[in-house]
Parts: C-alpha cells; structure tokens; sequence
C-alpha cells in the first residue's frame, strides 16, 4: 500500500514526458535548417563589409556650389533610403560611401547640375544591437560588435537553460523589408560540425525549449518531495 503513491505519481510523471515527446513531433519548425540555413544567414567568413553604409547611419552629403543640397544631417532611414532635393529617395544601405555618391552625382547630372562634385561621408554610425530570447539564462539586448557570432551571443546571455533545444535554435533577420529566420543546432556548431554564423545589428535569437527536457527536469525536481526515488531502493 505505501508504494501505491510514489508509483501512481512516477506512471503520471512518465506519462507527461510521452506526451511531451507526442507534442514535439506534431510540431515541427517550418524554419530552413542545415545548408538551407545557411544560404539564408552566412557563416562568420562572409561577413559585410564594415565600411557599408547601415540604416540609421548618418551622413554627410556634400555638392560643391549647391548649399540646398549640402548637409551634415542625412541619416538612413529604416528602409534603408535618403531623402535628398532633386535627387529623391536614394538607397544608402548595404552600399559603400563611392557607390552613393556615384549615384548621386549621376541623377544630379541627369537633369539639374552641370557636371556635379558630390562627396559622402558616413559622420556617425548608429549603435546597433541584437536581442537574445527564448530558453536562455539571461535574455536581453546586447550590442552586435563585428565579430559578433552565434556562439558569443548566446554566451552573452549566460548560456542556454538545461531545458533548451539546442537544435532549434533560430535567428530572425529583416532583409529588404522581409522578415527571414532560419534554425541552427547550437551543438553542432559547438563541436565542430557546422560553421558558427554571423550575427547582425538587429538580428532576433531565439532559443527553443524541449518540451521533453522540460517534463524531465520538472520529474527531477519533484522527486526528492515525494520520496520518489525510494522505490528504487
């Protein structure tokens, strides 16, 4: 009769990790995953280059003779754009300082300025950070440097939780307006086995949690208060 309890509970207990387990293969993440994953976010050695122009970056304009175009107060809106006169909205990001001018000083050329001198300066660059999420020991903001990778971001937030699914660990990412996000196994990038991918100013992690390791630790944790594991005994 004493065992009936420890019993019923470790059959109940059990139970919740079938279940966890049904509920994980019911599910499955949508997101590309492998190499799939990464022809949409590179690996660290295909990092942008740093002299690019980003969004939010401000910029120095300058047209000789042309004081109305003339500014230090450019910035690159959330689309990636500058308002300029006569020139309208120009794309700024993703391009280096030449690239811009040289497009400014063609549509310049084009109709309004005889042979236009036009000369792009990024003035000050916006301090850009990623947000790590989801089954992690300390989520939060953290600012993205160069050499920001996976790894060092999830190890900006203390490591994963002993409930976390390493294998489903995602980046989301706004690439031209359009929300991408793809799954990495953290595990296998740990040991080798797949590169370590960049992380970009803005990028979102999350981390996912195994529904079963979950149910496991919860066992865990409850057995020494039901004196589970005298039945092992």
């Amino acid at each position: 009769m004493p065992m009936r309890q420890p019993v019923r509970l470790v059959a109940i207990m059990l139970a919740v990790l079938v279940l966890a387990g049904c509920g994980l293969r019911q599910s499955p993440n949508p997101l590309p995953v492998g190499p799939a994953a990464y022809a949409v976010f590179p690996n660290t050695e295909n990092w942008p280059d740093e002299d690019v122009i980003r969004v939010g970056d401000r910029l120095s304009v300058r047209v000789l003779g042309e004081p109305e175009l003339t500014s230090d107060a450019y910035v690159v809106d959330s689309r990636g754009n500058i308002q300029v006169p006569l020139a309208g909205e120009v794309i700024a990001a993703g391009r280096h300082p030449g690239e811009l001018r040289d497009d400014l000083t063609r549509r310049l050329g084009a109709r309004y300025i005889r042979d236009p001198q036009v000369a792009v300066i990024v003035t000050d660059r916006k301090r850009t950070n990623y947000t790590v999420e989801g089954d992690v020991r300390e989520p939060g903001v953290f600012e993205a440097l160069p050499n920001t990778t996976l790894l060092s971001a999830i190890a900006q937030a203390k490591s994963p939780t002993d409930s976390a699914k390493l294998d489903e660990v995602m980046i989301f990412r706004v690439v031209s307006g359009q929300r991408l996000g793809a799954r990495f196994n953290l595990d296998d990038i740990r040991k080798g086995r797949a590169p370590d991918p960049a992380v970009l100013a803005g990028d979102t992690i999350v981390v996912g949690r195994s529904a079963l390791k979950d149910a496991w630790r919860q066992f865990l944790q409850a057995a020494p208060v039901f004196n589970l594991f005298y039945i092992f005994r």
